[in-house]
């Protein structure tokens, strides 16, 4: 017998491999996959296992549940179709939030020069708090689509440190052409990758707010990314032009 559950608290191909490894050490499990995507395991068990037995087997991150059967006069498809708009909804709302503290932070005396430096400032402060309330599932998710985090592991782990320091540098007006030139390599190598996923329609989950908020890979992302390097850009001209 063939049986599909849904799984939540998956951030990365490492869960996943978790999630299969404990579900085929179990007695009557013929053959346990699980599909990081869609958030479902499919077990093929020689005989009928209780969904208690197999939460008991799962390490406390995961939980899982059986797959509810899609209600063909429900509303669940509208849903589904808006989906992709409702997850980003946080990432437009930090998005606004910092829009309106810079704004606010120079419309007496306005400039556009330190307006877009404390933009950038409290963009990478507000967004590495979101990676750094989880280390260990970070840098699984960020390697999943930055070519440099996937070729060097390491970079995944300091990458939200980096941005803290980054957005200090920017805030606290220290040393801001090296921090121009670090903002436009790094952010330029994850707008690569995040090009290239959405060319090959991959649907795995973005981690510029970490993993505690699961926001879907779209062109949101890549839009966020070239805001950021176009200003650093700028930045960088004014200074040496």
């Amino acid at each position: 017998m063939i049986h599909t559950y849904t799984v939540t608290g998956m951030t990365c191909n490492g869960c996943k491999a978790s999630v299969e490894k404990h579900l085929n050490a179990l007695p009557n499990v013929i053959n346990a996959s699980v599909n990081l995507e869609k958030s479902e395991a499919t077990i093929e068990m020689s005989q009928h296992i209780s969904i208690e037995t197999l939460k008991e087997t799962l390490p406390e991150k995961f939980s899982i549940s059986e797959k509810q059967k899609e209600n063909v006069f429900s509303t669940s498809h509208v849903e589904e179709t808006k989906s992709d708009l409702q997850q980003l909804k946080p990432l437009f709302i930090i998005f606004g939030y910092i829009t309106v503290a810079s704004v606010l932070l120079h419309y007496k005396q306005w400039d556009w020069n330190s307006f877009m430096l404390d933009f950038m400032g409290l963009f990478y402060v507000v967004f590495s708090f979101f990676k750094i309330l989880d280390l260990k599932g970070f840098p699984e998710s960020f390697k999943m689509y930055d070519p440099l985090a996937k070729a060097i592991p390491t970079y995944g782990k300091i990458y939200p440190f980096l941005e803290l320091a980054l957005g200090i540098m920017f805030l606290m007006r220290i040393q801001i052409p090296i921090a121009l030139i670090v903002t436009i390599i790094i952010l330029g190598i994850t707008t690569v990758g995040v090009t290239k996923t959405l060319l090959d329609k991959k649907a795995i989950q973005c981690a510029c707010l970490g993993t505690a908020l699961k926001l879907p890979m779209t062109k949101a992302t890549f839009i966020e990314n070239t805001i950021m390097i176009v200003m650093a850009v700028i930045m960088l001209l004014k200074t040496y032009i």
